[in-house]
């Protein structure tokens, strides 16, 4: 979600003007909690630059390589150590006409357990699925005969299910997608199950859900508000609920007020940690809400994913540029798992 560059122009909303970036390599500690996470003298990585707006990454556990959307540039980005970078799919997500000279593609994406690719399309505003044959299909683009609104983060339970945020920016910015009417009541997380084909709104309580992710026994789920970043009286905060009968998300109160800016994309550790994504780069805040660590990046950062062979890798998406730092921790979720079973089962093939 392309909005948290808008403090990039709008800086003195938050009071942070874009040149007080710290210089690449700068952790905060900001309690002795962290050394269970990061090692004293972990580092920071530019590995790649030159995207318009980086975001959405997905480590792709059998192929060893990390995926993530260029979203002006309707493309699906690769990064691997042996290979560099390099264009995985392209249309992305976008396949009309480009009234604004641009085609917007996809945002975020995910692997479910069978190792397909789902992405989350601005452009076509839909949820889509790439097989393993070729080709995509769509998974689900309207709900009670509407249009979704654009589809922008993901997560997969561990029950299959497919829970996804659904904000306005694919309507109303440009760069996101194409302006259009917005069909739905309102911005939802939709809960969508594949095999039955149900799609429902498991929270309305949120005005622009963003980012999104599980506790690790899923009994929680965090989400991020963007709303503030088009308005400065509305909210940039992270919100948890509580998932009842894994069906829904009740009870919301806001779990992280978010300062400099919003929280975009965000990840949870194996222990509950949630590493959000922020203008100034990546927070890292204990389950009860306690910070933990900043680690500071040069650029407006958008999203993270834990990946590498081991799953302690962070890597970090953030407006032009791919980061990324090496970790004590690795993801929770089904994306984990998977992994973890991965290595375990070397012969595994590439599709689970």
């Amino acid at each position: 979600m392309r909005i948290a560059a808008f403090f990039l122009v709008s800086a003195a909303l938050w009071a942070q003007p874009p040149h007080s970036f710290p210089a690449l390599g700068s952790i905060v500690r900001e309690n002795p909690g962290l050394e269970a996470l990061l090692d004293k003298d972990a580092r920071i990585e530019a590995l790649e630059s030159g995207f318009d707006w980086s975001e959405g990454p997905v480590w792709h556990r059998t192929g060893g390589f990390l995926l993530f959307s260029d979203i002006p540039r309707n493309s699906v980005m690769k990064w691997s150590a042996a290979e560099g970078i390099s264009v995985y799919l392209k249309p992305s997500g976008y396949t009309g006409a480009a009234p604004y000279g641009r085609e917007p593609g996809s945002n975020g994406l995910i692997l479910d357990a069978q190792g397909r690719l789902i992405s989350m399309e601005h452009g076509d505003r839909r949820v889509s699925r790439l097989e393993p044959g070729g080709g995509k299909i769509t998974l689900v683009d309207r709900y009670e005969g509407k249009r979704l609104n654009s589809p922008n983060d993901i997560v997969v339970k561990t029950d299959g299910t497919i829970w996804f945020t659904d904000p306005p920016y694919g309507i109303i910015l440009p760069d996101e997608g194409t302006p259009a009417p917005q069909e739905q009541a309102g911005c939802f997380v939709f809960r969508f199950d594949p095999e039955t084909g149900d799609l429902s709104v498991a929270s309305d309580a949120i005005i622009h859900p963003n980012g999104l992710a599980f506790s690790p026994d899923e009994s929680l789920m965090y989400v991020s508000d963007t709303s503030g970043g088009l308005d400065p009286k509305a909210n940039h905060h992270i919100v948890v609920l509580d998932v009842v009968e894994g069906r829904r998300l009740e009870h919301p109160r806001v779990f992280k007020v978010m300062e400099p800016g919003v929280a975009d994309g965000l990840r949870v550790d194996e222990h509950g940690n949630v590493w959000s994504s922020a203008f100034d780069g990546i927070h890292i805040i204990s389950p009860g809400g306690t910070d933990l660590a900043r680690i500071h990046v040069p650029e407006v950062t958008s999203n993270c994913v834990f990946g590498g062979a081991d799953g302690r890798r962070l890597f970090i998406t953030a407006s032009s540029s791919l980061y990324t730092i090496h970790t004590k921790v690795t993801g929770s979720g089904v994306a984990a798992r998977v992994l973890r079973e991965a290595q375990a089962s070397p012969a595994r093939g590439p599709h689970g």
